[in-house]
């Protein structure tokens, strides 16, 4: 019925000819209506004067007055959108058409009215006009509002300017209906915005009426979104945010381009961003060179770097198509005078690496190049021990052969008293540089004028939409209609962002004095199945369990894969100490001598060279005593 009588409006109405004849038509019945109130109710004019300035003044503001409207396109504005502009043009146009007639009248010889008629006639007839405009107005936007099968029931999170222009989009739109406000502000709660009240956030859960929760605070902190989706846990309704501050004032997006939230805006803890200027230091003006700058945190290094103004930066990647990414990504963000070199090759390869060194001048080295995927590695150890072992032994050698002055490892928390070969080869890749930060310090002792190369590495656990990580993979499952794929029930894993990630790693950078092992605070711990469930949640589906058979996607649970830990932990030996940032630690761990080390390395080389995967993995477990191959 609604539908239908929404039809015969638009097609009898909204057509160019019908809605011009309507407009014209009322304008003409307001100039007559505003000189007889004025005259009659106002100022009770005798019968006789009346009779008199009607026969010219009605006449005369029709036919001059309805050209005025047409040519000044006060019929071309939409009713549905007038506004406070609207009303202060008509009321211009209509002191501008009563001076005009004043003055016609004045020259002719015309009876006139007094000038406080003038005056009234003004104010009732522009009054009259933005009455009847406003009527229409909201008569056509109620009509988009009625509800129906369609329309969506939302709450807003917000008060501010950012609530009110949504809102305001979503009446406009009429597919939304607004139930309410939330605000965690209490000198707001009672209070409404176009009579829709405000209510406290302690009630989301109580309020079950509506479809969605809106969030309008652009700058909401991540324990702010935490809170309101806990809250709002038991009315069911799907949570959406509008687009950051940022990309609206920037043209990106509209205000009411509403989004998900990204499972990224909760986990974890603020972002704590680096004072830059502690880094600059560092690599303003040098040639920095990133391996495995195609990975997701060789990505991020490079752009990180990027902001603080090397001369070079050296992009070194084996893989073709990342190396082409991560290119094309750097040029984007390209500062003037910053050279970006993409240099594709292994990072095993000693020759390649040390010319590379020497030809461009490089300074500082980020070797981020290994493979970190537990059960890939698991079924292809020799690959794996190759890669993480010898290429970081090779980075460090070209290292000793050029001017570079520091090399920083990128190692993992997998590395921790591990349980698969990718966890102990990036121990053992830990030791080797453990290792050669000994030699220099040997060095230094023996010649104090010796510039020592400085040799650190920095340790921490999973990276959100790494390629390593569970949430792009659960993200796919949840896209592909499921099921989730859950190794463990009570397997937990610590977060933490890529660009945090990456930060850390360059003040880290900052405090390395040789041989340094430091590690990054990851924050709280999670559990898997509880990521995996509200993931499910924040996709607007239910959970598919015993209780709710009827649910969207399954959560499996196909057991620890080879290699996998429950838990995973920072420190072997437990011992770590603070350094001038609060988010990074420096552990105090044991290491190999450097005669013993080599002379096995070399051992190791041999039997992975000839692929003998037996005899490397037992040797790999005599260097690495935490782990127990056999």
């Amino acid at each position: 019925m609604i539908n239908k009588l929404k039809k015969i409006l638009h097609s009898k109405f909204v057509g160019k000819k019908g809605r011009l004849s309507i407009l014209i038509s009322l304008d003409t019945l307001l100039i007559i209506s505003s000189v007889f109130f004025v005259f009659y109710v106002l100022q009770n004019e005798a019968p006789s004067s009346l009779i008199l300035i009607s026969k010219w003044l009605i006449p005369s503001l029709i036919f001059l007055g309805l050209p005025l409207y047409i040519f000044s396109n006060q019929y071309r504005s939409l009713t549905r959108y007038v506004g406070a502009k609207s009303f202060y043009a008509l009321a211009s146009r209509n002191g501008i058409l009563l001076l005009l007639i004043s003055i016609i009248s004045d020259l002719i010889g015309l009876p006139r009215p007094s000038k406080s008629s003038w005056i009234l006639i003004w104010i009732t007839l522009s009054l009259l006009s933005a009455i009847f405009r406003f009527a229409a107005r909201d008569i056509l936007m109620n009509l988009d509002n009625l509800p129906n099968s369609k329309t969506k029931r939302v709450a807003i999170y917000g008060s501010g300017s950012a609530a009110v222009q949504l809102a305001a989009s979503l009446k406009v739109s009429g597919k939304y209906k607004i139930i309410c406000f939330f605000d965690d502000v209490p000198a707001m709660w009672g209070r409404t915005i176009w009579d829709i009240p405000i209510n406290s956030i302690k009630t989301l859960s109580e309020k079950a009426q509506f479809d969605e929760i809106l969030l309008a605070k652009p700058t909401l902190s991540k324990e702010k979104i935490r809170e309101i989706v806990k809250e709002s846990k038991k009315s069911g309704a799907n949570i959406l945010q509008i687009p950051s501050i940022e990309d609206i004032t920037n043209g990106k997006t509209s205000i009411d381009a509403l989004k998900p939230i990204q499972i990224e805006e909760l986990l974890g803890r603020e972002l704590i961003t680096t004072n830059l200027d502690s880094i600059k230091p560092l690599l303003e003006n040098n040639s920095i060179c990133v391996t495995g700058g195609g990975g997701s945190i060789g990505t991020e290094l490079c752009k990180q770097i990027v902001k603080l103004k090397p001369n070079k930066i050296v992009v070194f990647e084996r893989n073709e198509p990342a190396l082409y990414k991560t290119h094309l990504a750097l040029k984007d963000e390209l500062i003037k005078d910053i050279e970006i070199i993409p240099i594709l090759g292994s990072a095993q390869n000693f020759l390649l690496l040390k010319n590379i060194f020497e030809k461009f001048k490089v300074k500082i080295v980020f070797h981020a190049a290994a493979y970190k995927h537990v059960p890939i590695v698991e079924l292809n150890p020799i690959a794996g021990i190759y890669n993480n072992v010898f290429a970081t032994r090779s980075v460090c050698e070209a290292c000793l052969n050029s001017e570079v002055e520091q090399m920083i490892l990128i190692s993992t928390d997998k590395a921790v008293r591990p349980e698969n070969v990718m966890g102990a080869s990036k121990r053992l890749a830990e030791l080797i540089i453990q290792g050669f930060a000994e030699e220099e310090k040997g060095k230094k002792l023996k010649n104090p004028n010796y510039k020592m190369k400085l040799f650190s590495m920095v340790r921490f656990g999973n990276v959100l939409a790494s390629s390593g990580s569970v949430v792009p993979l659960f993200k796919k499952q949840i896209s592909n209609g499921g099921p989730i794929t859950l190794t463990h029930k009570d397997i937990v894993r610590y977060f933490m962002t890529i660009a945090e990630a990456a930060q850390l790693v360059l003040n880290s950078a900052t405090m390395a004095k040789g041989g340094d092992v430091f590690l990054l605070d990851m924050g709280e711990p999670i559990k898997i199945s509880s990521l995996a469930e509200q993931m499910i949640k924040l996709s607007g589906l239910s959970i598919k369990n015993e209780k709710n058979p009827k649910g969207d996607i399954e959560i499996v649970e196909t057991g620890l894969r080879p290699g996998e830990k429950l838990f995973e932990e920072l420190l072997i030996d437990g011992e770590a100490r603070p350094t001038k940032h609060p988010l990074i630690f420096k552990g105090i761990e044991k290491s190999i001598s450097p005669e013993k080390l080599w002379k096995k390395l070399d051992i190791l080389e041999s039997n992975v060279k000839s692929n003998n995967s037996n005899k490397s993995l037992e040797i790999l477990s005599e260097l690495v005593t935490e782990w127990k191959r056999f």
